[in-house]
């Protein structure tokens, strides 16, 4: 078993006999545990006969497994104990957790393996979270604020299958049958390209002795391990704008760039600080030119997500729909700033307040079992390895201005730009929209 540390807290790592990896992380302090189990596939994995099947996957393990038949008779085993039971489907991964008290541990581990494991998948369930999952859809293209990532996603990874939204469209859903499920299972969910991550106030010898007896499982599936989204070979052409029509009081809006996936570890670490700088926190520069000199957004953020072997560095506003030109020609001036060192005027102080801002973020992560699970499933799936607090704390120290403008400089160019926007915008609107962004 590999051991890792970061001061008071320790991470143990061990491979199961069947290929499934066990992540233990203790923390002594603490009454209650999170166990996930995760598994190394999401929706750029599927194909497009098929889209959204992740996602749906994930729902219908809720509704039945072998020792508790019925949607139901899961919860009420949950409840029992007072717990917490969710699950998430991403682009590449997918996740199902259980927090609960310390000591019901054992509980949990047993629900989370029946359902993932053993899921009965009744047709009647399937046909009627059918409605479910399309209601989910509904909403979501209801609801801006939301869409808005979706469909920028569609735009920044056009040509690879990170551009498709998770959840499918109702016409794949309904294609969708029970065999499906089925194949998809054996295909996915083998051990190999599984793993499991235990956080909180437990006992390492007992949490694997725990794992290992409800996950005896054999490998039907030796093709599963580390299935790869194709997110290469980007064939459209950039900058790309799209503006959607909808009769709202507020525009949702997001101009952003392809980033680099989490294995460049070269500028991961770099690029974190970039946006720290740019939109990290209130006395941020998107914050502070958008919102508070122009007012012009009440909500203004600046974040990157980091997917295999690409990702996305955006910005987000929401504005009333008339100051949306102004806002975008804020933010890409500020991003043309910082691609270079005269312009970008990035000082010591400045990039140092960005370093705190990121170490103290990542130490008040480190409070709960949930998103200390998470930590460590994301770079264990992803990275194939693990990164601890501790190093990721070194490397984020180890960050010069130069890195941060190598980065930008890398980034922010109109060869990889997508502008989005949602709002009650007309044809002649789109083409001022366009210009703004061709003349980056």
């Amino acid at each position: 078993m590999a051991r890792f540390g970061i001061g008071f807290m320790k991470v143990f790592k061990s491979t199961l006999n069947n290929g499934l990896r066990v992540i233990i992380i203790p923390m002594p302090s603490v009454l209650s545990a999170t166990a996930t189990v995760w598994a190394g596939v999401g929706s750029s994995h599927e194909p497009r006969s098929k889209a959204g099947i992740a996602h749906f996957f994930e729902h219908i393990v809720f509704k039945g497994s072998a020792k508790r038949p019925s949607a139901k008779a899961i919860s009420e085993a949950v409840d029992n104990f007072g717990g917490e039971q969710n699950a998430f489907t991403g682009k590449e991964m997918t996740g199902f957790y259980i927090k609960a008290p310390a000591e019901r541990l054992g509980d949990a581990v047993d629900i989370l393996s029946d359902m993932v494991l053993n899921p009965l998948i009744p047709v009647a369930e399937v046909k009627r979270e059918k409605g479910v999952i399309k209601a989910e859809l509904d909403m979501y293209r209801d609801t801006p604020v939301r869409h808005i990532f979706d469909i920028y996603e569609e735009e920044v990874f056009a040509g690879t299958p990170l551009q498709y939204d998770v959840i499918g469209s109702k016409k794949t859903i309904d294609k969708i049958t029970r065999e499906d499920f089925l194949d998809y299972k054996n295909k996915f969910y083998q051990p190999q390209n599984m793993l499991v991550t235990v956080a909180g106030g437990v006992d390492v010898e007992q949490v694997k002795k725990l794992v290992a007896r409800h996950w005896k499982l054999d490998v039907k599936n030796k093709t599963s391990k580390n299935q790869k989204s194709n997110a290469y070979g980007l064939t459209s052409k950039y900058p790309r704008v799209r503006v959607e029509f909808k009769k709202t009081d507020q525009a949702h809006m997001i101009l952003g760039f392809r980033g680099i996936g989490i294995k460049d570890k070269k500028m991961r670490f770099s690029e974190e600080v970039l946006r720290a700088i740019l939109g990290g926190g209130m006395s941020s520069r998107m914050f502070e030119k958008v919102r508070e000199r122009r007012g012009l957004a009440y909500a203004v953020k600046t974040a990157n997500n980091n997917y295999t072997h690409t990702g996305s560095f955006q910005t987000y506003a929401g504005v009333e729909p008339q100051k949306a030109f102004d806002a975008l020609k804020i933010i890409l001036a500020e991003y043309k700033k910082m691609t270079d060192k005269k312009t970008a005027k990035i000082s010591e102080s400045e990039l140092t307040k960005a370093k705190e801002y990121l170490k103290g973020h990542l130490a008040l992560s480190l409070e709960d079992t949930s998103e200390v699970g998470e930590i460590f499933g994301v770079e264990e799936l992803l990275l194939e390895e693990i990164m601890t607090p501790e190093q990721m704390i070194k490397a984020i120290d180890k960050v010069t201005i130069d890195d941060v403008i190598s980065v930008a400089k890398h980034h922010f160019n109109a060869e990889r730009m997508a502008f989005t926007v949602i709002g009650p915008y007309k044809n002649s609107d789109r083409k001022v929209f366009e210009k703004l962004v061709n003349t980056y």
